[in-house]
């Protein structure tokens, strides 16, 4: 492979490194402060379109290390749509099968674009993935595929998995220390598995102890796929609460009209969960005045144009300026 001229062997090679990392753009027009640098981290632009690239990538290369995929048997794993995602491509392209999990609220998009992928799809009522205690919830539904037909699935288990952990430790870490040599004062994203933002504090916080890290929450009761208010928490052995400075809690809602003003504004075509980044980001950038801040931008606005019309009615009218 060659960075520089970007030719590779194949689809992996272009997987993010601190080599080959995921480009970092700096915010204007929407800076909330002269005195505050700020950059999002567009995580879409891995190759298979979210920052779920990085973990997926981990888990699978460790059950592929121990002998837990081939000979028929494939992966199966509850998910909200990004790791399902990234999952699916790469197992496909290493010769398994895949089976994914969902919860029927997750948009239409997702849904395709997992079939298109090559997932096999469950469908279940979870109001987020996954939600113990719901009967058939879908990562009891998962455990139980892979509990019962052990010669066909194997989990990787995203919410348990250290390799999650691990990836952004390893990558994600890195590329931030070095894109802003060292210069970063604030870091913000948001909650999901928790691997993401645990693996980058503590590869940061081991070179810089006064890091302050933002998590950015939406509001109970949310409509923001595959993130988490800290009341749902209670699935992810990944959460360390002693590596957050700040958890800002922002109306759901705020998330998609800040997601389509960064597309307007800035020419980010940001998901979401970006825009529900980007408000908190505002929101303590307006409080600390000056330093250098990077947020997580997860994925891109085409999985979520069903639920940006849902939100923002104009869309769907055509009168939107």
């Amino acid at each position: 492979m060659n960075h520089q001229t970007r030719v590779y062997n194949d689809i992996f090679e272009m997987l993010p490194t601190e080599e080959n990392p995921s480009p970092m753009v700096r915010i204007n027009r929407m800076s909330p402060s002269q005195d505050f640098l700020l950059y999002a981290k567009l995580e879409w632009m891995n190759p298979f379109g979210s920052v779920k690239d990085r973990a997926a990538w981990a888990m699978l290369l460790d059950l592929e290390q121990r002998g837990e995929l081939g000979k028929g048997r494939g992966i199966v794993e509850p998910t909200s749509g990004n790791t399902g995602i990234s999952l699916a491509a790469m197992a496909r392209a290493r010769g398994y099968h895949m089976r994914a999990v969902v919860p029927n609220k997750i948009p239409l998009e997702k849904k395709v674009l997992l079939k298109i992928a090559g997932a096999e799809l469950d469908v279940v009522s979870d109001d987020l993935c996954p939600a113990p205690g719901l009967g058939d919830g879908s990562i009891n539904l998962a455990k139980t595929h892979a509990k019962a037909s052990r010669d066909k699935y194997a989990m990787p288990n995203q919410y348990e998995n250290e390799k999650n952990v691990e990836a952004h430790f390893r990558t994600t870490g890195p590329e931030i220390w070095r894109q802003t040599e060292g210069k970063i004062t604030h870091l913000f994203l948001s909650l999901g598995t928790c691997g993401t933002v645990t693996g980058i504090s503590r590869f940061l916080r081991a070179r810089k102890p006064d890091l302050k890290v933002i998590a950015i929450q939406p509001t109970e009761g949310h409509d923001v796929p595959g993130l988490r208010n800290v009341t749902q928490l209670g699935v992810s052995k990944l959460f360390d609460s002693s590596l957050i400075d700040d958890i800002v809690e922002v109306e759901y809602r705020t998330a998609y009209t800040r997601a389509l003003e960064l597309c307007q504004t800035e020419g980010l075509l940001a998901g979401p969960s970006s825009g529900l980044i980007y408000e908190g980001a505002r929101e303590i950038i307006l409080r600390d005045k000056a330093g250098f801040g990077v947020m997580i931008f997860p994925d891109n606005i085409f999985k979520y144009t069903s639920n940006m019309m849902k939100h923002i009615p104009g869309l769907a009218s055509g009168n939107q300026a």
